[in-house]
């Protein structure tokens, strides 16, 4: 399924594209650098705003190579880029590693996915069905 999302981009901005046919999610770049100290946070300008189609949310998502060779995360994993928001998309960073990370203008620091969104009519019931499971919580089906 492809959809087309109007888009608009500020100075020093990048188009997020795809990196292979096969990826899920669009990269988003930094539009300025960025220095993380360990285990703080900043919240990252990609120069970018959306209008995505009404039905549909756009997920925020960490990429894995920042990860595993930097330590660096988002805080709210996933975001949610709501159909009506037309803000300035923004990425709230965090540097998980024991050094200083250092991000450069233009670096890729997220991922952008489009997923489609399901409405819900809540029924408020006195008691819900059973089920094997039950309030079992966490942990309950194994380690």
């Amino acid at each position: 399924m492809t959809i087309q999302v109007p888009i608009t981009l500020s100075d020093g901005a990048v188009l997020p594209s795809y990196q292979t046919a096969g990826a899920a999610g669009m990269d988003l770049c930094s539009t300025e650098p960025v220095i993380l100290e360990p285990m703080q946070r900043a919240m990252v300008p990609t120069g970018l705003r959306l209008a995505i189609p009404e039905g549909f949310e756009g997920q925020i998502r960490p990429r894995s190579g920042l990860a595993i060779k930097k330590g660096i995360s988002m805080v709210n994993s996933p975001g949610t880029i709501d159909c009506d928001y037309r803000g300035e998309i923004k990425i709230i960073l965090i540097n998980l590693s024991l050094s200083v990370v250092k991000l450069d203008r233009g670096e890729r620091i997220a991922q952008l996915v489009f997923c489609p969104v399901a409405k819900a009519n809540l029924e408020l019931v006195a008691n819900l069905e059973g089920t094997e499971r039950g309030d079992s919580g966490f942990g309950s089906t194994g380690t």
